[in-house]
Formats: C-alpha cells, sequence, structure tokens
C-alpha cells in the first residue's frame, strides 16, 4: 500500500469514528455486562476511546443495542451516541421532594408559657402554710387569667421557697407544704389535679442575695428577706380560640 493510500485510509478510518460515536460525555463509561456490549471495552469494563475522544463501537451494535445496555446510571449510549438516544433516558429523574404534612388543629393557636411570683407573705402568715384570704384572692387572679385566655393547661407548676432564718429541714419541709396547700386550693377552682406538679426548694434559692446580711435585728431581717419568701408558678398551655 503506497504512502498516499494509507494516509486516504486513516483519514477514512477517522471518519468512519466520527459517523458512529459522540463526545458528549468526557468521562469514562462503565457497562455493567460482558455480553454483546455494542461498544469496545477494556479489562475493567470501561468504553475504550480513540485518541479523538470517540467510542470503538463493535460488530453487536444497533441503535437498539446502544439504548437499552446499562452501563452504570444510564445506558451506554449516552456516553457514545447521545445524540441518538432519547433525551430522558440521558438524565437524572428528580423526584420532587414534598414537605411533610403537619395537621394542625384550627382550634389551638400557640402555646402559652406564663410565670407568677406571688409573695408567701400574702398568701401565708410567717412560717405558716394555712392560706390567707389575700392569697386565695391572689390565686384567683391567676385562676381567672387562665379562664380568660380560654388555655387549655398541660402543666402548672408550683415552688414553694423560704428565707434562710432556720434550718435547712425546717425550711425545706415548709416550702414543700406551702406548694401543697396552693395546689389543694387550686384543685377546688377547677385546676385538674393531674396537671398540678408540686415542689419545695426551702431556703435554696434566694433571690435577695447580700443585701440582708448586715442585718441584725430580727424583725428589720424579715422584712429584708421577704422577696426569699414566695411561692412560684409555671403554667405551661396552649390558648385557644
Amino acid at each position: 500500500m503506497t504512502k498516499h493510500h494509507k494516509k486516504l485510509f486513516a483519514l477514512a478510518a477517522i471518519a468512519s469514528i466520527g459517523l458512529f460515536a459522540s463526545t458528549a460525555f468526557a468521562q469514562d463509561v462503565i457497562v455493567n455486562g460482558t455480553d454483546e456490549i455494542p461498544y469496545a471495552i477494556d479489562g475493567r469494563k470501561v468504553v475504550t476511546r480513540s485518541g479523538f475522544g470517540l467510542c470503538w463501537r463493535t460488530g453487536y451494535w444497533t441503535a437498539a443495542a446502544a439504548e437499552t445496555a446499562p452501563a452504570g446510571e444510564f445506558v451506554v449510549g449516552c456516553g457514545c451516541d447521545a445524540d441518538l438516544i432519547p433525551r430522558e433516558k440521558c438524565e437524572v429523574t428528580r423526584v420532587e421532594e414534598k414537605p411533610d404534612v403537619v395537621e394542625v388543629d384550627e382550634n389551638k393557636v400557640s402555646l402559652e408559657q406564663r410565670k407568677f411570683a406571688l409573695s408567701a407573705d400574702v398568701l401565708f402568715d410567717f412560717s405558716k402554710d394555712v392560706l390567707k384570704p389575700e392569697g386565695r384572692a391572689a390565686l384567683d387572679g391567676v385562676v381567672n387569667e387562665i379562664r380568660t385566655q380560654n388555655v387549655k393547661l398541660e402543666l402548672f407548676v408550683v415552688v414553694g421557697h423560704t428565707d434562710r432564718i432556720g434550718g435547712d429541714v425546717p425550711n425545706q419541709r415548709l416550702s414543700e407544704r406551702r406548694a401543697a396547700s396552693v395546689k389543694s386550693y387550686l384543685v377546688t377552682q377547677g385546676i385538674e389535679a393531674s396537671y398540678i406538679h408540686t415542689e419545695g426548694r426551702g431556703r435554696m434559692q434566694p433571690v435577695t442575695g447580700t443585701s440582708c446580711n448586715d442585718i441584725r435585728a430580727r424583725q428589720v431581717l424579715i422584712d429584708c428577706l421577704q422577696p426569699d419568701r414566695r411561692v412560684d408558678i409555671e403554667i405551661t398551655g396552649t390558648i385557644q380560640n
């Protein structure tokens, strides 16, 4: 064969490859099988390419084979003859994610959390755990606010506190008895007992800090420590229409 003929032959071969291939996909095309693959593959099952990046067709090649032979996520023709393959076979099918549907009770508007700090001196006499009339009136105000705002209760926490006068044990017991007295009265006013949680923290959480440390006269000290003697109430519930 003359040099002229060799040159013509090489050009014809390149032209032939160009007619039968596409460079739409530059990455490696890995086929999933080995039988009747429409393109030449190497030992890794990767479709081999010419120096121009074109796929080499085998004797098994048909348009149908290129469209059906699997190669990873797509068919093998997507990497070699994309112009012959239906577009939908070479595109990722995206599934639209629908947000989780949360059913909302239209009767519920918002979760309400309220805190009340009631003076123990208003609720009880000093060192006592029996509610005074003024104390019952103060608790009536809390109950009325719940009813006015149409709150469906979820939790009603009552915490009793004392001042630092006296020992730890008697103050702890006094704070627990005061919280229990508040609960008992709230139940008589229609608050479900199962919603009410009580606890006493005695003298462990004062709010006066060191402001009364230099006072020696007993009555003056009692008056100074008044803010420490309190009952904290925290209400959690849902306001309804």
